[in-house]
């Protein structure tokens, strides 16, 4: 297996477990980008915008885009999302903020409600993975 680099910012709460924030894996002449679900804290590991899905995903996918860029890409190279949300009413919230950033993109996505997340008041979660 090839050797990967881990992709971690201080913009980010440190990890309290064991985890990256997002790896980058070389691959022939291209890099798989894998990202750990994101959710909405800020660097002091409080909540950002406390029980706002709308909110959350706006500010999620502001973060995604610094880690990918940390790693050399970008939104549009986005191959692959998977957003997790506590409530599926919600849906109305999230997409569009999923769409105004995915647009030209199109990778495939999928979207799964979910009983809870790790941190209360965390009502999304968004992994994905970019290939560059």
């Amino acid at each position: 297996m090839s050797k990967f680099e881990t992709i971690n910012n201080n913009m980010f709460p440190e990890p309290i477990g064991a985890y990256s924030n997002g790896l980058i894996i070389p691959i022939a002449d291209k890099n798989i980008i894998l990202l750990t679900g994101q959710i909405a804290l800020r660097p002091d590991g409080s909540v950002a915008y406390y029980n706002d899905a709308g909110a959350q995903t706006e500010f999620i996918f502001s973060n995604i885009r610094v880690l990918l860029n940390e790693a050399g890409a970008d939104i549009c190279d986005i191959v692959r999302v998977v957003i997790y949300v506590t409530d599926m009413k919600d849906f109305k919230l999230v997409s569009p903020v999923r769409n105004k950033y995915l647009k030209d993109t199109k990778p495939v996505s999928t979207l799964v409600e979910v009983s809870k997340l790790s941190v209360d008041g965390c009502k999304v979660e968004i992994e994905v993975t970019a290939i560059k």
